[in-house]
């Protein structure tokens, strides 16, 4: 897997981009600067890795864009050795910019083609130290519960109370949410008292719904 400056240079050029959209955290830029995206991509998506687009992955998913991917993440604000809970694995990608900003991070795929070509790719590029979970993202994981955050990478159209079970006191979920198409970027947190609160609703955004179950593997 080669990584080479024409690449480079095209990642500066997306974070450009994200910097004029609106993305300030210099800690996520520097990230999405360093991880080469065009690794979590077949092969024939590569020339275009560094566009703002959502590409598809199989299975039915996409990898977010970048756009996307950087404002969600702003939304967690995340901090160094914060636990936080990926739901949608997906290519990996959310994951792993979670990771560089040095969140120990759990993530649950419910695809099982998915979850395996990913952690195979993970463990390739050295990010085995993100723990990967084949399982249904609604279920969460409890036994690793309570979590500095909760990011969602579905649109919802029912709330995950199980998941918000999991999320810490003081903590945030990033969930789109919503009954249409588009979902409405909500961050919300955990009250002393348990309850929800929103501290903040962001834009809309469409998003491959977030669904019940696992798909297991067809081989």
């Amino acid at each position: 897997m080669k990584d080479t400056y024409l690449h480079k240079g095209l990642r500066k050029q997306l974070v450009q981009t994200l910097t004029s959209k609106g993305i300030k955290d210099d800690a996520i830029l520097d990230a999405m600067f360093t991880l080469p995206r065009h690794f979590f991509l077949d092969k024939a998506f590569e020339e275009h890795a560094y566009e703002d687009k959502a590409f598809p992955i199989g299975n039915k998913q996409t990898i977010s864009q970048p756009f996307t991917v950087a404002y969600q993440t702003q939304m967690l604000q995340v901090k160094k050795r914060d636990k936080i809970l990926e739901i949608g694995t997906g290519s990996g990608y959310q994951a792993a910019i979670l990771a560089l900003l040095g969140a120990r991070v759990f993530t649950i795929e419910r695809q099982e083609d998915l979850y395996k070509k990913t952690k195979k790719l993970l463990n390739r590029i050295g990010l085995d130290r993100i723990r990967m979970y084949f399982k249904d993202g609604y279920k969460g994981i409890a036994e690793f519960a309570p979590f500095d955050g909760i990011i969602i990478t579905a649109g919802a159209d029912k709330f995950p109370d199980v998941l918000f079970q999991q999320l810490k006191v003081g903590g945030r979920m990033v969930i789109p949410f919503g009954k249409t198409d588009k979902k409405k970027m909500l961050c919300i947190t955990k009250t002393e008292d348990g309850k929800m609160k929103v501290i903040q609703e962001g834009a809309n955004f469409r998003f491959v719904p977030f669904l019940d179950g696992v798909n297991e593997s067809s081989d």
